[in-house]
């Protein structure tokens, strides 16, 4: 490979690293043991991968050089050119480091990333992908090789400090149960807290929504066509019968979350069966679109079916439901946050949330009470509308400061 042939993507690729903004980090930002040779990064579409990748070569290595290289592959550079051919170039000149973008669009991307690590054992690489990429499927199994990162949208705690209102620290779950009065004393001082929660529930999930938050709405629901139109046929490799009985699943999902399904009656609806159904109900959940809750600690890929559907966020709701349902926003924050930040979260039998199989919560409005989970040991209520609790009654919000 000639260097004029690599130059018009250096350039390209050197100005998007060096025009990213650094004056905001997200949560994952700090975490990241960049120096494992292969680091990869997951997460929905529009939760700022690419912004972070872009952040740590800048920061790093003060943009594409010598040492390191960042490439997105969505370029069309890569429809005539080879990616392990222009690793062996930087390679060869003295480069270390390889960043690449959006690594969905090779296929089996697997095997591309497998040849990377064995071809060129003095090369680090870091990737982003969609939150879709079975990184334990398929042939080449990477997954023992390499530290894998989830990149979620933001946390409440996350968009006040985007917002530039105050940065705060983020808290433990015990830590919210133990002093959670305390704590939101603390941090409503000056702040109209409700009202941020308020816009963020609505449109703050997303870091995109700073560009233009009046049309915010109108692109998140295009990036939902892409993860359809573009990522599951791409990576799920759905057949455009299938990806059409998506789109009507999401919709008439959208229209009817938090349920607790028929499925069959679901499946009928699409003219599916339940095979077909239910993978492409895993896939919508993958995909970032949808919150599958269980009755059973089981992984995604074990499910075989779920005892409650939600949207995967807030800002999902506003953007496709006809109308957004007070309940359901609060339910589907609570669930968002507790498990973007780690914590198991099964349906139980009383109450609206069993945490960490330990911790029972109902979520509810600033008058709901404990009628339901009474006699429950550690048991307590998420309320929406509250600045500060008390006892065992929980403000919401509070809830959105875990990472």
């Amino acid at each position: 490979m000639e260097d004029k042939e690599v130059q018009p993507l250096i350039e390209r690729m050197d100005y998007l690293v060096n025009r990213v903004s650094i004056d905001f980090h997200r949560y994952l930002f700090g975490k990241i043991k960049w120096k494992n040779r292969l680091v990869g990064i997951k997460g929905g579409r529009g939760t700022g991968k690419t912004t972070l990748l872009r952040q740590h070569v800048r920061e790093a290595f003060g943009g594409v050089g010598e040492k390191a290289m960042y490439v997105s592959l969505d370029d069309l550079w890569f429809s005539r050119n080879s990616l392990i051919d222009l690793a062996d170039w930087h390679r060869k000149r003295g480069g270390t480091h390889l960043f690449i973008d959006e690594v969905h669009y090779l296929k089996p991307w697997q095997t591309y990333i497998k040849n990377l690590a064995d071809f060129f054992p003095d090369l680090s690489v870091g990737y982003t992908g969609s939150s879709m990429l079975k990184i334990d499927y398929g042939g080449a199994d990477i997954s023992r090789r390499q530290i894998v990162y989830d990149l979620n949208g933001l946390s409440f705690r996350e968009y006040l400090a985007f917002e530039g209102i105050k940065n705060f620290a983020t808290l433990g779950v015990d830590e919210i149960l133990r002093s959670h009065r305390e704590v939101a004393r603390e941090i409503t001082h000056g702040i109209s807290i409700l009202k941020h929660f308020r816009d963020y529930l609505s449109s703050g999930y997303y870091p995109f929504y700073r560009e233009d938050r009046e049309s915010f709405h109108a692109r998140l629901q295009s990036v939902v066509n892409q993860v359809l139109e573009v990522d599951l046929p791409t990576i799920e490799e759905f057949a455009p019968a299938t990806v059409f009985k998506a789109k009507k699943m999401l919709a008439i999902l959208a229209d009817s979350v938090p349920q607790t399904p028929k499925m069959a009656v679901l499946y009928r609806e699409l003219e599916t069966d339940r095979n077909q159904g239910l993978k492409i109900l895993k896939a919508l959940a993958r995909s970032g679109l949808l919150g599958l809750l269980s009755t059973e600690k089981v992984s995604l890929k074990d499910m075989s079916r779920p005892d409650k559907i939600y949207l995967d966020n807030t800002n999902l709701m506003y953007a496709l439901s006809g109308e957004v349902d007070t309940g359901c926003r609060r339910e589907t924050f609570f669930l968002n946050q507790l498990r973007a930040s780690g914590h198991d979260v099964t349906y139980p039998k009383n109450g609206d949330f069993l945490v960490d199989g330990k911790h029972l919560f109902e979520v509810g409005g600033s008058g709901k009470g404990f009628s339901q989970i009474k006699d429950v040991p550690d048991s307590y209520v998420a309320a929406d509308d509250i600045e500060v609790g008390i006892g065992n009654k929980i403000p919401l919000w509070l809830f959105g400061f875990l990472y």
